[in-house]
């Protein structure tokens, strides 16, 4: 079995082997069939969790794989195969486009990685960075509250309204909690966005490249994402221009801050040259500034939305990802009748933040322990960038040349030489325990170049990240990338 082998055909042939072993017998570990079949770990794991859905294996947490008695699965299987027609039939009844639902580029990022894969392609923080105490301590403070668990105003908790108006407009700024939406994270304030601006059909222009999440909400959408390309000082404005004249798009999704892949942070030159052209396209410019709290010291520019005299930018801002996944709370920030509509929106789609979460966000912001875990995320994460930076010119000097040092953010940006195939190395590195974004999913359209993303935030520490870009340079020997 080679390496482009999918999950699908693994499972075809464990399928066939399963009258080997007798009921409730072990089959072989994951590291046994990766070795045997030459996948990935995530091959394996995908392979094994089709047959656990077809009744014809269990598992046990820490213990491995198990063949699953006769008459353990459902007995009639379902005939599911109207669903094709069903669900590619849009588009014939006059919708304006299809749909196209696709996570992948979401999922990798979510994945939890497998035991001895470093996780190279984390989107959030390590256990180590995370406030876990401080928000144990939140947690408890908040279930003691008055009326914690009655429903909360639909926009949100006037308290954490106003919380999010002074740290997105700064001391003396005209944002007040009528601006702002309690969502449910960064993720939901997209979608609402993208939903509340743009009609399904329309384009709608984004960076190039550009987050994952992003494109894959606006495809989910029916909407067509027309990429700009970005450079050093982040997207360029002649090119945003030319692509509002020939498009007639009415929506621009930016991260000026911390640029995910590249890192880069839009020039002081072009902040308000990028509102201006929006605003002349009569479109909203929606300003994801998700790590505005992962700056690795030092200051930074205002968000876009506290200089925007028009009311053309929404802003997006989130929680989630300088604390844990797993608190997904976040912020949508407009002036004018466009904050109805975000908030009829998401009243439709989700009705509100659960009251508790918001509390015990309240809690947390509020507290001493805030201002400490924001200045150990700066420390922790310039020292893991310049631990990932110094391995790089270590083992892929080659590589590291053109990468440019972030001051924000938890991720690098690397080019790869002309003719990589950058899918068939990210699943090399996997296969070597190392796991690595591929920049594919990161374009709109077809990618000028080949790349992998490279994140230091959910690593254990430096000699973690020494060991997994060691990996990888044994990796491109073995494919013959030259790195040197």
């Amino acid at each position: 079995m080679n390496d482009g082998s999918s999950a699908g055909t693994l499972a075809d042939v464990l399928r066939g082997e399963l009258d080997r072993y007798s009921p409730d017998e072990k089959l072989p570990s994951s590291r046994a069939l990766v070795e045997r079949f030459g996948v990935s770990p995530v091959t394996v794991s995908r392979a094994l969790a089709q047959l656990v859905s077809e009744g014809l294996v269990f598992t046990r947490p820490g213990a491995g794989a198990f063949r699953a008695r006769p008459g353990a699965g459902s007995a009639v299987p379902v005939d599911t195969s109207w669903q094709q027609i069903a669900l590619t039939a849009e588009g014939q009844h006059g919708e304006a486009a299809p749909r196209i639902v696709d996570a992948s580029g979401v999922l990798a990022a979510l994945e939890s990685p497998l035991p001895g894969v470093i996780a190279f392609n984390g989107g959030y923080l390590h256990p180590s960075l995370q406030p876990e105490l401080a928000l144990g301590a939140a947690f408890a403070r908040a279930s003691r509250r008055p009326g914690a668990w009655q429903r909360p105003p639909l926009e949100g908790l006037t308290d954490l309204r106003a919380w999010f108006a002074r740290d997105v407009g700064g001391p003396g700024g005209d944002i007040t909690p009528a601006h702002v939406l309690v969502t449910a994270g960064g993720q939901a304030a997209l979608t609402t966005s993208l939903h509340a601006l743009t009609p399904p059909g329309s384009a709608v222009l984004v960076e190039s490249p550009t987050y994952p999440g992003v494109l894959a909400v606006a495809r989910a959408a029916g909407l067509r994402p027309v990429p700009v390309p970005v450079d050093g000082d982040g997207v360029r404005p002649d090119l945003l221009e030319a692509a509002f004249a020939s498009t007639g798009a009415r929506v621009f999704y930016c991260q000026p801050l911390f640029h995910n892949p590249t890192g880069a942070v839009l020039s002081a030159e072009r902040r308000r040259r990028v509102v201006e052209i929006a605003h002349a396209a009569g479109a909203f410019l929606v300003e994801d500034d998700f790590a505005r709290r992962l700056g690795h010291g030092g200051p930074l520019p205002r968000p876009l939305l506290a200089d925007d005299p028009y009311g053309t930018v929404v802003h997006v801002t989130s929680l989630t990802k300088p604390t844990s996944p797993n608190l997904r709370v976040g912020a949508l920030v407009a002036r004018g009748p466009v904050m109805a509509r975000l908030r009829a929106i998401q009243v439709v789609d989700s009705f509100f933040v659960p009251r508790p979460l918001q509390e015990a966000t309240l809690e947390l912001v509020g507290s001493p322990a805030w201002a400490r875990h924001l200045r150990g995320i700066a420390g922790g994460l310039r020292e893991r960038r310049d631990a990932l930076f110094g391995a790089l010119h270590r083992y892929l000097p080659g590589l590291a040349a053109g990468v440019r040092t972030p001051a924000g953010g938890y991720h690098l940006w690397v080019g790869l030489p002309d003719g990589t195939d950058e899918g068939a190395l990210t699943t090399a590195c996997l296969r070597a325990g190392v796991a690595v974004s591929p920049g594919r999913p990161f374009f709109a359209a077809e990618p000028p170049a080949p790349h992998i993303r490279i994140s230091f935030a959910d690593t254990a520490g430096t000699d973690e990240i020494a060991e997994g870009v060691q990996r990888i340079a044994s990796v491109c020997a073995e494919a013959g990338v030259p790195v040197r």
